[in-house]
């Protein structure tokens, strides 16, 4: 079960079914998509002509976060408000599909799916899988009902079993879900494929990227940096905000930028980079550390509630550096590329180990087995 508010959580859906199927497993899996069966009970789309998701998305691109702690717990507010149309929509669906286990990758609705699992399918067992690096309670991704939970870091099990569920329910794997795509060898020779793209073959290379949905802040880097002392070049991938792209693409440069819109070829862009920058989100920071990438992320008042934790996290762990803003970015680059602070960080991102989503499989094997029967 996922949704598209925001492009981790379709991502992680897709991830896991791949690898289910590669390693040949006896299941059937059917991707859900929560929005189209909620469809029916969403009151922005009512309202405003728009799916609650694409108006969640349309906040991310424009860069429209400020207050959003207050725009989540009114979210949710109206979530509680459409608790028992939604348990009954939830419940029909279940009823249709007849589901042996269900697996959500979503935040937000896990009492409300939940409570209609229970009443269609009483023996289905109920799966949540973080994809942040801890919850944001209350009501966010844990429940205090009867489920089972799937955590990438000590952080996220810590608050579970806080929450009361037992050790038997609560699983830590090694990190968030990354799709197979990165754990596959890219051999080429990163000099020349900087210098085919536009590229110089020696130059530091940033690669700038801000989730699926891009963001405006993205030219503020790309100009400040622009008109900086640094030689550096970067390489911007906006994903589906074709207005950023084409504005980005239309200026005249000083550095080398390379500007590309959504792409499947992450891994290789990030194979070729040196550094990150972005937004702490869960999703693009796992990505980039696990390319062995220093990070450089904002955190202030319009970083996601959810995503704070992880700001702190990278300082803990000295992946990279953390800004308020992004007007200090040409010297937050400076700093990162100091030999051996950027050595010091580039060993931390290599420590890590992440095999999440080859381990999840097992984990719902594990339970599948001690429902099914």
């Amino acid at each position: 079960m996922f949704f598209d508010a925001g492009g981790g959580h379709r991502a992680a859906a897709m991830a896991l079914r791949s690898v289910c199927e590669f390693q040949q497993r006896p299941w059937k899996i059917r991707l859900v998509n929560l929005q189209e069966v909620l469809d029916p009970l969403d009151i922005v789309r009512r309202l405003c002509g728009i799916r609650l998701q694409d108006l969640y998305n349309t906040l991310l691109a424009k860069g429209w976060t400020y207050g959003a702690p207050q725009l989540l717990r009114a979210m949710q507010a109206m979530i509680r408000m459409y608790y028992r149309p939604g348990v009954r929509v939830l419940e029909a669906h279940w009823r249709a599909t007849r589901p042996e286990m269900v697996v959500s990758v979503v935040p937000n609705f896990n009492r409300v799916a939940y409570e209609g699992l229970r009443r269609a399918v009483p023996r289905a067992p109920y799966v949540t899988v973080l994809t942040d690096l801890v919850d944001y309670p209350p009501h966010f991704w844990m429940e205090p009902q009867e489920q089972y939970v799937i955590c990438g870091t000590d952080r996220a099990v810590e608050q579970a079993r806080a929450m009361g569920h037992s050790r038997e329910r609560v699983f830590r794997v090694s990190g968030m879900i990354l799709q197979p795509g990165f754990y596959e060898p890219i051999r080429v020779d990163r000099s020349a494929e900087r210098e085919q793209l536009g590229l110089h073959a020696c130059l530091p290379t940033g690669l700038v990227l801000f989730g699926g949905q891009g963001s405006g802040v993205m030219y503020e880097i790309a100009e400040r940096l622009n008109a900086s002392t640094l030689d550096v070049q970067l390489i911007l991938l906006c994903g589906h905000n074709r207005e950023l792209g084409a504005r980005l693409r239309s200026c005249k440069w000083r550095l080398p930028i390379v500007v590309e819109g959504f792409t499947s070829k992450v891994p290789y862009y990030m194979h070729l980079s040196d550094f990150f920058v972005g937004k702490p989100g869960p999703g693009s920071l796992s990505e980039a550390l696990h390319m062995r990438l220093p990070v450089i992320v904002a955190c202030n008042a319009a970083t996601l509630p959810h995503e704070r934790f992880n700001a702190d996290w990278v300082v803990h762990n000295h992946y990279g550096m953390v800004v308020r803003k992004f007007r200090e970015i040409a010297s937050a680059v400076q700093q990162l590329l100091e030999p051996d602070f950027y050595a010091r960080c580039r060993a931390s991102a290599a420590a890590l180990e992440n095999r999440a989503v080859f381990e999840i499989p097992d984990i719902l094997e594990g339970i599948l087995a001690a429902h099914v029967g």
